[in-house]
Parts: C-alpha cells; structure tokens; sequence
C-alpha cells in the first residue's frame, strides 16, 4: 500500500520551495537509537559509506562516535536504500538522529516509495517518529512517519509559490 501519493505530495519535493537538502530528524533520540539505525543499515544490506573528514574509514559504534572531541570534524554516513536514492547522516549530536536527503533524487512516485519505505523502517526500529522538515526550518515537518498510524502522513498543507 502506498503512503503518499506523488500529485498530492510533490510541493514537498520541489527544491525550490523546500530547498534541495531537507533536514530529516528522529527527535527525542539517543546513542541506543543512532547504534539501532547502524545496526538496520547493516541488516537491510543498504549501500553505505562512513567517513571522517573526507577518509573513509569502517563504520564504528555510534557510541565511539557521538564521544568524539568537540572539535572534531563530523563524521557522516552515505546510506543508500536504493541505488538513486542517498540519505546523509550527520552524527552532530546524540539527542537527534539527524540526515539529509536531495530531492532532486526524489522525483516521482517510484522514488517516494523508497523514501517513504526507508522512513518506515527507521521509524518502526525506533519506535519514534521520522520527520522531515524544509532545508534550515528545524521544528516545521512537512511530511512524517506518525508511530500509532504506522505509515508516513502529511504534516502540513501544501506548499504553494
């Protein structure tokens, strides 16, 4: 069954008006939620790559790197859920398990499937909600996966120019 349809949705994947990297966010997290996420990227078999300031190293606990010195340079994690479709997970703090995604990747009702799907799984291994929110608008989710309905909802009306 589908989530969202594309005609009612696209607003939210227009580059122009969301801005081409929207934050996408798990609140309320923890260092369990973020090894939880490591953990079915691991068992989906998903495309990934971590690295640390442009070297690519194997990925480590979340724990090892969510205590890395405040001065560090932010690690990231390149997670593909399908080959044309890339989310980037930024490890800048524990409290928020925290990715972008590009929405010109994210055109058509093919694609928002995959990206409906692979909120689904993040948010039904947590127990948690999986919002989206315009690039730079933190606290204003367009679209989520809402736990007690088991599916990703609109949040918000349609965006218009």
């Amino acid at each position: 069954m589908v989530d969202l349809l594309w005609d009612d949705v696209k607003c939210f994947f227009d580059p122009d008006l969301m801005g081409s990297l929207p934050d996408v966010r798990v609140p309320d997290a923890s260092v369990e939620d973020w090894q939880a996420v490591l953990d079915l990227v691991a068992e989906k078999g998903w495309k990934c790559q971590y690295s640390e300031g442009g070297t690519v190293l194997p990925m480590p606990p979340s724990e090892a790197v969510l205590s890395r010195p405040a001065d560090a340079e932010c690690p990231d994690l390149r997670v593909r859920p399908a080959a044309d479709v890339l989310a980037i997970f930024r490890f800048q703090t524990d409290n928020e398990v925290d990715f972008d995604v590009d929405l010109r990747e994210l055109q058509g009702q093919d694609r928002l499937d995959v990206f409906c799907g692979f909120l689904q799984e993040i948010g039904r291994r947590l127990g948690k909600p999986v919002l989206m929110d315009p690039e730079g608008d933190d606290g204003h989710p367009v679209i989520g996966f809402d736990v007690e309905a088991d599916r990703v909802v609109v949040l918000a009306d349609p965006l218009v120019r």
